[in-house]
């Protein structure tokens, strides 16, 4: 059996990876973006001078040919389903028995006046990873429009080159569609804290060009205009699924697949950032563009394919992020606004730049999510305290079990349970346990289906 995979990231190569571990067949995989799979988080720090961009495979290179997975640096121009082929920018055709789509993503378009100009873009690829350093070369100014994680990456990246950035972010305080007010009140500080010129509650409308068809400079929605020199798009990132354009494999914004990631094709599989799921799971999106739901794709994929039908079951929550070094975390589920049958406990130091949130039942306080800035938790841990419904008191007196900080960092367990006491009268909780790891993890996330 032949199963060609197209794409070559952490969901693709998940698949990949898992397939020949479970099984013989033939494995050959197709991208566009690159030879090898790469660490898409690690591109912003190439930019920055912390690594060359072969630091970032994971693999040796040597790993593809010793595991017999089959890599192929080129395009998918056409999908042809009935005879199961695929036709490459090269000239090629390669015939498959089972196909997955992994293509990912790429940079949302604004779809403003201007940004095709020179020195616009977004940052997704390895090759806006190159352009990003061809157009930032010798500039005074950028701009940046879009407060997501992408957003604070390439204003991160261009300070590290002491290019002065103005960020442009639509929301009164920084990502208030996902941090409660709090904690985006308090990366906000942190970012204007490294003399960001980040202005909220302001688009971008209009980019203007000089003679030579090169950004000279924006105008925001309150007709401010900023000379600059590159514009940074990080308003979101869209399935890159063009190429199945006329294919027959039904798409809407992504690849539409059912719980066990299957197209209305058979044997047509989709996963990671392209798969767009036509029933969503409780408080999840249709479309889930984040790393670890990737790679569970991936698992669960491989595992339909060389054992039996296996739904997809991301299990809880979870992401992370940096804002410059503020670390930032969150397990299970804490909205920017609480659901009703819900409490939260907050806690912060803003001297430390740390804080600490739980959201818990109002009637048996068993905790629903974990938020920290400036902590690092051990995912874990709280894994296996969400999946037991542990209450807000057993965590709280429990908490070192779950510090994740290098050794000698500062700990807030004790600062953190004086607060929950003084602020509940009647309490006297007492930290029971010592920092480390639970002593038991969570069973693995898989749901079997017929």
């Amino acid at each position: 059996m032949h199963i060609v995979i197209i794409g070559n990231g952490i969901s693709g190569i998940t698949a990949a990876r898992h397939i020949r571990k479970g099984s013989d067949f033939r494995i050959t995989v197709i991208s566009k973006e690159s030879e090898y799979f790469f660490s898409r988080t690690a591109l912003m720090y190439v930019y920055m001078g912390h690594m060359k961009f072969e630091h970032t495979k994971p693999y040796e290179d040597w790993f593809w040919k010793k595991n017999r997975i089959d890599l192929m640096h080129d395009e998918i121009t056409q999908v042809d389903i009935q005879g199961k082929s695929l036709i490459l920018h090269s000239g090629k055709m390669i015939a498959y028995d089972k196909l997955i789509i992994a293509c990912g993503s790429s940079s949302r378009k604004s779809g403003l006046p201007g940004e095709d100009l020179k020195g616009v873009q977004g940052l997704y690829s390895k090759q806006d990873l190159e352009s990003m350093e061809i157009n930032t070369k010798n500039i005074n100014h950028a701009v940046i429009a879009g407060g997501g994680l992408i957003g604070i990456e390439m204003v991160e990246m261009l300070t590290s080159r002491n290019i002065p950035v103005t960020f442009l972010v639509r929301e009164k305080h920084y990502w208030e569609s996902v941090l409660p007010y709090e904690e985006s009140m308090m990366v906000s500080k942190h970012i204007m804290a490294r003399k960001i010129d980040l202005k909220h509650n302001t688009r971008l409308k209009e980019i203007l060009p000089d003679q030579q068809g090169r950004v000279k400079g924006i105008v925001t929605d309150q007709n401010e205009t900023i000379a600059c020199s590159f514009v940074g798009i990080a308003i979101g990132v869209a399935p890159a699924i063009d190429f199945l354009k006329g294919s027959g494999i039904a798409c809407r914004r992504g690849v539409l697949v059912n719980k066990f990631l299957e197209t209305n094709v058979p044997d047509v599989y989709a996963i990671g950032d392209c798969a767009e799921f036509t029933e969503r799971l409780p408080y999840r999106k249709h479309i889930e563009q984040v790393w670890y739901t990737g790679r569970i794709m991936g698992e669960t994929v491989a595992a339909t394919i060389y054992n039996k039908a296996t739904a997809y079951s991301p299990g809880i929550w979870f992401n992370s992020a940096k804002f410059f070094d503020l670390e930032y975390q969150t397990y299970g589920w804490v909205f920017p606004r609480l659901l009703k049958e819900e409490l939260t406990f907050h806690w912060a130091n803003a001297e430390a730049n740390a804080s600490l949130r739980i959201n818990f039942q109002h009637d048996t306080h068993a905790i629903n999510g974990v938020m920290t800035l400036g902590m690092r938790m051990r995912q874990d841990t709280f894994n296996q305290w969400i999946a037991e419904k542990k209450t807000l008191e057993y965590v709280l007196e429990h908490l070192p079990e779950a510090n994740f900080d290098p050794e000698f960092y500062r700990q807030h367990e004790q600062s953190i349970i004086n607060h929950f006491n003084n602020t509940f009268a009647g309490n006297a909780l007492q930290l029971k346990s010592k920092r480390g790891p639970s002593r038991n993890t969570v069973n693995p996330t898989y749901s079997t289906g017929a």
